[in-house]
C-alpha cells in the first residue's frame, strides 16, 4: 500500500492540490487527508487504490524498496486534464 508520504511527494512533483487529487482520484477529500496523514488514521483499500492509480496515470511511478519508500515522474507522460506533456504544462505557484 502507498504511504501518505508518498502521495505527498507525488503532488508535489505534479503541483497538485489535495482537492486537485481528490478530484483525479474520485475520492472525498476527507478521505484523501486521512491518507496524507502522519497520525496512523486508517482508509479504506480501495481508496488508496484509487489515489494511487491517479497518480500513476498522471505519471508517478511508486518505489518501494528494502531502503524506504519513494515517488519519481516520469519524463514525457501525458498530462490527463491538458493532454500536454510534462515540459508543456503550465505551473501554477501560487
Amino acid at each position: 500500500m502507498i504511504t501518505g508520504r508518498q502521495v505527498r511527494a507525488a503532488r508535489a512533483l505534479l503541483n497538485w492540490t489535495q482537492e486537485e487529487l481528490a478530484t483525479h482520484a474520485l475520492v472525498a477529500l476527507t478521505a484523501l487527508k486521512r491518507l496524507e496523514s502522519e497520525r496512523g488514521l486508517t482508509v479504506h483499500e480501495s481508496t488508496a487504490d484509487q489515489v494511487r492509480r491517479a497518480l500513476e496515470t498522471a505519471g508517478i511511478l511508486f518505489i518501494t524498496s528494502d531502503r524506504g519508500h519513494g515517488v519519481m515522474f516520469l519524463n514525457g507522460t501525458s498530462d490527463p486534464v491538458a493532454g500536454q506533456t510534462d515540459r508543456h504544462r503550465p505551473r501554477n505557484r501560487s
